[in-house]
């Protein structure tokens, strides 16, 4: 029994070790024109990087169309009408204030939520960004039915044959991130967003800032299919804060000697605030035959951008 306890011991002591050691990689997402395109199919500079050979009216209508019902979605769904002026960088923000009641048979409508904003309306807007965080962790089949399944799928499919798979492109580029390699068995943590690779000595976890108001942020999420690599909690809104301070707090957040962070995104506010924190900058491209684009973007590319400042231990981004 002795021997036994020493091996448990033993083991226990590795384990611990292995988790000192490895090393966490944390990716810093923008979202749109980076791991959407949205922006540019309706202001048509999408189009325009390809010279005449895209429709770019066919650009503008597929954009109206993802921006329309965004809203509406926003409105009957989550709670946007009600507080769209109470915008918060992420959805735990307001934790503190949350009691922790019962909300299956909460009545949003009749709480009466308004102005002004003491701690009573506090503690209401802290119950929808739960009942938010609930949606976002169940997924748009429990949001609704099969007509409006296929609608949201025909749409999407309809958008990446247009941007020749950008969309498809970026959501597994985004898998990949998630186990450091091309192939490569991994599972969602769901309690904190973090995402463990087979590869015992690196971790990696997505994160996105956007500079959209927070709701349209995590409904784009669920809509352009994001949600399975990007946890409802590292969803952050830059709207009011700036990037820079939203990148201080993922800093603070996973606060760490072994936590790396890599910034990936297509404008200067993002660029501006790596410089800042000294953290590696992939920008993002439009224009075609860019490396620096979906489809294109490699993890061989990244790996060189997280080798320039911390060192060429990368060994899990080199592509097999």
């Amino acid at each position: 029994m002795g021997d036994s306890l020493t091996m448990s011991d033993q083991k226990t002591k590795d384990s611990s070790k292995k988790a000192m050691d490895r090393i966490t990689n944390v990716y810093i997402w923008d979202m749109d024109e980076t791991l959407i395109l949205l922006k540019s199919l309706l202001n048509g500079t999408y189009a325009e990087s390809f010279n005449g050979l895209k429709d770019t009216q066919k650009g503008v209508e597929l954009g109206r169309m993802w921006e329309n019902h965004i809203l509406k979605i926003c409105d009957e769904s989550f709670f946007y009408e009600q507080i769209e002026n109470y915008n918060k960088p992420f959805l735990d923000a307001l934790n503190q204030y949350d009691d922790g009641r019962e909300l299956s048979d909460y009545n949003f409508n009749q709480d009466e939520f308004s102005p002004p904003y003491d701690e009573l309306n506090i503690k209401k807007l802290a119950y929808r960004h739960r009942a938010i965080a609930n949606k976002y962790k169940q997924g748009l089949q429990n949001i609704f039915d099969q007509e409006m399944l296929s609608f949201w799928d025909e749409l999407y499919n309809m958008t990446d044959v247009y941007t020749d798979r950008w969309l498809s492109s970026a959501r597994t580029f985004l898998e990949q991130c998630s186990s450091g390699k091309e192939d490569s068995a991994f599972s969602i943590d769901s309690v904190n967003g973090i995402i463990d690779s087979t590869d015992t000595k690196f971790q990696h976890i997505n994160v996105l800032v956007t500079s959209g108001a927070l709701i349209p942020s995590l409904v784009k999420c669920l809509l352009f299919r994001l949600d399975s690599w990007v946890a409802h909690e590292n969803v952050y809104s830059s709207w009011d804060v700036g990037k820079l301070q939203c990148f201080q707090y993922i800093r603070e957040r996973f606060a760490d000697p072994n936590v790396r962070f890599c910034v990936i995104g297509d404008g200067w506010e993002e660029c501006e605030a790596a410089q800042t924190m000294q953290w590696p900058f992939v920008k993002i491209d439009l224009r075609p035959g860019s490396s620096h684009r979906f489809p294109g973007l490699s993890l061989r590319t990244v790996g060189y951008y997280f080798s320039v400042v911390y060192g060429s231990d990368d060994a899990e981004h080199e592509e097999e």
